[in-house]
């Protein structure tokens, strides 16, 4: 087994995930099986009590692990199906070396850092690295381990220990250090700096760990000489020091480190620059067309997502990927509006006037609206307002888990005139529960008692947009995270008001999928179908949603497949455009406007028309 570490210097944020995952990719593309592992210092167990403010969104495994958000970027990139032991956390480590003590297992040995901690370490790292996550049999041929954090954090060093010591273990033909490091500019100065690296760099040899190869983070390509110099000061060759400048999309990350035979320098180290003699060429044709695609969508297609965490877009970066993966399929640039969910509200109207109006014009000048999951009642009834806007007002519309319940809600209060409506997670005493508690559940212990992992869903009829988006099948297998479901008891009254359940579980007591039929799109799903979604085989629901919001459902529909290929439509240059668009409100409507507008820039560098039509 080779290994590959990837760590990271001088700040945190860097994107060693990405940098771990277009390593994987590009060493995919040589030919080689890859599996990935990412070191996570603290000491939770696993990712599933955090705040998605503070660690981002918590990514789920088939299995029903609950752990950090890399784990998907590497499933995205890779095209692989990790476990829970695939995210090594401090928690986990400490635990099992707890449990060992306690059975006697270390015969009466004082336990320590060093050696037990750190050779548990190892052992997990070897145990894990063994285990095929391609659906091949046997052990892949390289491991790409991320060590999350910074180098010098205290919580970090036994990991550090225990990776020096594995690097000895294993030999050096078997082991290759990738640093990512930030190389700034100051204003002031305006030139490129590279003090923070040889610190950095330093740093790690200190703690018995030499980088085979420098990836150098900075907004834009390096200058010659800062190249130069840091080859001189860290003690790495020239041709080991790779540039991860600023790019328009990071499926060009793979692209830029072949450019600079990152691949070369790698396979160099781990004595695998050749098979049979033939030198290994990474095959990304397929890779580069996607991005270089996403690059030249100029035709926007815009979703509201309504959120309580919109603060951090790294809370909902699955449900941001599936968009992408979605649009690009659809031959549409992607322009998320985030709309904070409390802002909806009625409260927020007399609190602040102008957060309130500002929130419901981005919701009403969207083409379709996105309610991600989430927990706590928070933003809750502008959650369900923005499901009532989107109902009445024919915009295509995605639930997802919360989102779904938050639809079944307003459908009962508004539909069903049961204004008392709600779930028993918002309102304990309600006298109509649409959404309660499930009886399995723990309501005492929180990591780790939700409804966790991949279940299976079965359609109840073919003659629904979900059904038709997955392929006609019987069944499918998506990832669940939730401890509410929609009451069964209830179910009956709900679809003689007109609300067709045609997704369920096994037992038909778990409502897996809502839809409505006399709707463009309105879908809501217990499940979270953005943790499947993969770039060149975008999420069936995601798809549908994205296809609907620009006029493309029934072309989508009709071809029965998943990884639909539409023709874009034609556009005029001088700003015009002439084709069936749904949009707020006309499933099949015309627009031919003109932009009255001059776009404005979002945070993710994306533009949006604020006026009828669209700009090219």
């Amino acid at each position: 087994m080779k290994y590959v570490l990837v760590t990271g210097g001088v700040v945190s944020g860097l994107g060693k995930g990405v940098t771990a995952s277009s390593i994987g990719v590009l060493l995919k593309a040589c030919g080689l099986r890859i599996t990935s592992i990412k070191i996570d210092p603290y000491l939770n167990t696993d990712a599933g009590t955090m705040s998605p403010i503070e660690h981002g969104e918590v990514y789920v495994l088939d299995d029903g692990g609950e752990v950090d958000l890399d784990l998907g970027n590497y499933e995205r990139f890779l095209d692989i199906k990790l476990t829970r032991d695939n995210n090594i956390t401090t928690g986990k480590i400490y635990q099992s070396v707890i449990n060992k003590e306690r059975k006697g297992v270390y015969l009466g040995k004082t336990v320590q850092v060093v050696p037990h901690i750190t050779d548990e370490i190892q052992e997990w790292i070897e145990r894990v690295a063994s285990i095929p996550v391609d659906g091949k049999e046997g052990p892949a041929d390289v491991c790409i381990i991320e060590l999350g954090g910074t180098i010098g954090d205290i919580e970090s060093m036994q990991f550090i220990e225990a990776l020096s010591q594995f690097s000895y273990r294993v030999g050096q033909a078997n082991f290759c250090l990738v640093h990512v490091s930030l190389v700034p500019v100051l204003n002031t100065v305006g030139e490129q700096k590279t003090k923070p690296t040889q610190h950095s760099v330093r740093g790690l040899r200190s703690l018995g760990l030499a980088p085979d190869i420098l990836a150098c983070r900075s907004a834009k390509e390096l200058d010659g000489n800062v190249k130069e110099k840091l080859s001189q000061f860290c003690h790495v060759q020239a041709s080991n020091i790779v540039n991860l400048y600023d790019v328009s999309n990071i499926w060009h990350i793979p692209l830029v480190l072949k450019e600079q035979k990152a691949h070369e320098a790698i396979l160099k180290v781990l004595s695998l620059q050749s098979v049979g003699g033939v030198p290994r060429v990474p095959k990304l044709d397929e890779w580069t067309e996607r991005a270089k695609k996403c690059d030249s969508l100029d035709i926007p297609v815009r979703i509201a997502m309504v959120g309580k965490y919109t603060g951090l877009s790294d809370a909902y970066l699955s449900v941001l990927k599936a968009l992408l993966h979605a649009s690009v399929a659809c031959n549409r640039k992607l322009v998320v509006d985030w709309v904070p969910s409390s802002d909806l509200e009625e409260h927020t109207r007399e609190e602040n006037a102008e957060a309130h109006h500002s929130a419901w014009i981005l919701l009403k000048e969207a083409e379709g609206i996105l309610v991600p999951g989430g927990f706590g009642d928070r933003g809750v009834e502008g959650k369900i307002l923005a499901a009532k806007y989107a109902r009445e007002n024919k915009i295509p519309f995605l639930g997802i888990c919360l989102g779904m319940q938050i639809a079944v809600i307003e459908f009962a209060r508004s539909v069903m005139k049961l204004p008392n409506a709600n779930s028993t997670e918002f309102d304990p005493d309600t006298r109509s529960p649409c959404v309660v508690f499930m009886p399995e559940g723990s309501k005492t212990q929180m990591g780790g008692t939700m409804r966790l992992g991949s279940r299976r869903t079965y359609f109840q009829t073919s003659n629904c947009k979900a059904s038709k988006l997955y392929g006609n099948v019987s069944y499918v297998d998506e990832r669940h995270r939730h401890r509410y479901e929609v009451n069964p008891e209830m179910v009956p009254q709900f679809e003689k008001a007109g609300l067709m359940f045609v997704g369920k579980e096994e037992t038909q007591k778990r409502m897996e999928i809502i839809e409505l039929q006399n709707h463009p799109f309105y879908v809501g799903v217990q499940f979270h179908p953005e943790y499947k979604s993969r770039p060149w085989k975008p999420s069936s629901l995601f798809l549908g949603l994205i296809a609907a919001a620009t006029g493309q459902l029934s072309t989508v529909l009709q071809s029965n497949s998943k990884s639909c290929k539409i023709t874009p439509k034609k556009v005029q240059k001088n700003g015009y455009l002439n084709s069936k668009l749904c949009q707020n409100g006309h499933a099949n409507g015309q627009m031919n406007g003109h932009v009255k507008k001059p776009l404005k820039p979002l945070v993710n560098g994306n533009y949006y028309a604020n006026g009828n039509g669209v700009h090219v």
